[in-house]
């Protein structure tokens, strides 16, 4: 077969039937042959960068690896900011991208791709000769997996029409065994957590496979459960659950944090945010359980550490309790759960005529979108706000663009995650700007490929984390105000439904559309710029 098969070949060799991406002079002919003999799905996407995005939501969600393609020159470079964020996600996919001949350096679009895909913290794979094609997409899956990052593929255009025997490679991807430490690293540990009265489990998305074996522990230490933002929902069914821990806690719960002497922390690297810059850390012994050793002491350095698996060393910190007759510490018994997890409600009348109430909106938003939803959100000043007030059903059910602080990214997020989750619902929260950015490019690709999903759109008419930058310093903000389109119309004009919120009536309007919808729906809720609370950070 010719090179372009056996590429295509090589991804159902691996089991491979979702691919995002857009086609040009170097990738066409392997989309081709993937779609039409390999039985695959190809999702067309508007910009090259968010097939980097789709791919990522979607391995992540799905447990597997995802895959992109784009062709070469500005093709790949319009995928920079996605690489960095799916590279600081620790999420393994592969970008199978393009190149021109080698045999043509003076190429218009001729870029070193390796020193492109470098500054992302990307890995790069070179496909080397054509004989060699289905062994590189092998290796480049395989080191994807171990290394828990993209890896992008470079593969010359000269070679897709080279013919090759097609030989099947599929690499088992090997990881550490998980483990349970020993020694005096684990006594230290069981130590604190033994004489500690006022305990916290405290959980990252690194334990997202430890769940039960952290609600075991947490009931017999009687002690309260927290997550982090990543893994927001995990434990949504606990009666012990205080949500979000740090600087999206409600005031209640971060006063409890407060009060508390042992943070047990599972799969987390205790960022910044998380710790509060370390404040809430203050006054407590902090162990921390992280099966990556890179994590341990990233961004918070812990009285006691073990890399070590969290589910097994749950059980058995639980194990050793059980042997020393400890018992619980009654903390949980100290706290009302429901003050401490229910923000304030938003004033329905606060906002002035011809906006919408964004807590008011969020609130009742929480309560009519479907239950069953996936949930994501974009960046902006706005995401707080939704982080704090809009649920999802468990850790799996949420993915938040936070990992390089960019706008933008949520669209193609979203899409993503709904070819992970076809039978249910997702939604996303995106502000003005960042639909501009991006999901203006991505949201007719929701509606060609007929998914659900709800797109609500916070529009203040300015870039917020600027706009309020002004403000504070007493200074005009005329800069970062902006008169955008008509959004709901927007969403209308590319196939699927729009609806703008201006009023509590028009949001009663919306609610019904979220109920009766058969498209991908788009609603945008005006806000005041004056009125949009501060970001909870």
């Amino acid at each position: 077969m010719y090179v372009y098969q056996s590429i295509a070949q090589s991804l159902a060799d691996h089991g491979h039937d979702t691919l995002f991406g857009l086609m040009g002079d170097a990738n066409l002919f392997m989309v081709d042959h993937f779609v039409r003999a390999s039985g695959g799905t190809f999702i067309p996407v508007a910009y090259e960068g968010s097939s980097v995005l789709m791919a990522l939501a979607y391995g992540r969600v799905a447990g597997k690896v995802g895959i992109a393609t784009v062709t070469h020159g500005p093709a790949l470079t319009n995928c920079v900011t996605a690489l960095t964020e799916a590279a600081r996600a620790h999420v393994p996919m592969v970008l199978l991208a393009g190149d021109t001949a080698v045999s043509n350096p003076q190429n218009l679009q001729n870029i070193d791709q390796r020193e492109t895909v470098k500054i992302t913290g990307a890995g790069f794979e070179q496909m080397r000769a054509p004989e060699t094609a289905s062994y590189d997409v092998a290796h480049a899956i395989y080191r994807a997996q171990v290394e828990k990052r993209p890896v992008v593929l470079n593969m010359p255009v000269d070679f897709m029409w080279q013919e090759v025997e097609h030989v099947r490679h599929v690499f088992p991807s090997y990881t550490a065994a998980s483990y349970v430490p020993e020694g005096d690293d684990l006594d230290e540990a069981i130590g604190m957590i033994a004489s500690a009265k006022r305990p916290i489990i405290l959980a990252g998305i690194g334990a997202k496979d430890a769940v039960g074996n952290l609600k075991k522990l947490a009931d017999r230490l009687e002690a309260p459960l927290a997550t982090t933002l990543k893994a927001k929902g995990m434990f949504s069914d606990h009666p012990s659950n205080i949500d979000i821990f740090g600087t999206l806690s409600t005031p209640a719960a971060y006063d409890a944090i407060g009060k508390a002497d042992c943070i047990v922390a599972f799969g987390t690297s205790l960022h910044h945010f998380t710790t509060d810059k370390g404040a809430l850390m203050k006054g407590k012994r902090v162990v921390q359980i992280n099966n990556d050793v890179t994590e341990v002491a990233k961004n918070f350095h812990p009285d006691a550490a073990l890399v070590a698996d969290a589910g097994l060393t749950a059980d058995n910190i639980v194990w050793w309790l059980d042997e020393a007759e400890i018992a619980g510490s009654g903390f949980t018994a100290e706290l009302d759960i429901e003050a401490l997890t229910t923000h304030p409600k938003g004033d329905p009348d606060k906002a002035k005529t011809g906006f919408v109430n964004f807590e008011y909106a969020l609130d009742r938003l929480e309560d009519a979108l479907p239950k069953d939803r996936f949930l994501t959100t974009d960046g902006g000043r706005f995401m707080t706000e939704v982080w704090c007030r809009v649920s999802c059903p468990d850790a799996e059910s949420f993915f938040a663009t936070t990992n390089f602080g960019s706008i933008g990214l949520g669209l193609p997020i979203a899409i993503g995650a709904g070819y992970a989750v076809e039978d249910r619902p997702v939604v996303l929260f995106t502000g003005d700007g960042g639909f501009m950015m991006g999901g203006i490019n991505e949201f007719n690709t929701a509606v060609r490929m007929n998914q659900d999903l709800i797109v609500i759109v916070a529009n203040d008419s300015a870039y917020g984390a600027e706009h309020i930058q002004f403000l504070d310093r007493k200074m005009d903000p005329g800069l970062s105000m902006f008169d955008w389109p008509s959004f709901a119309q927007v969403g209308t004009a590319l196939g699927g439904h729009g609806v703008l919120v201006q009023s509590n009536e028009d949001l009663d309007r919306a609610i019904e559309a979220i109920e009766s919808r058969d498209k991908p729906l788009l609603i945008e809720l005006r806000l005041d710029p004056m009125d949009v609370p501060r970001m909870r950070m």
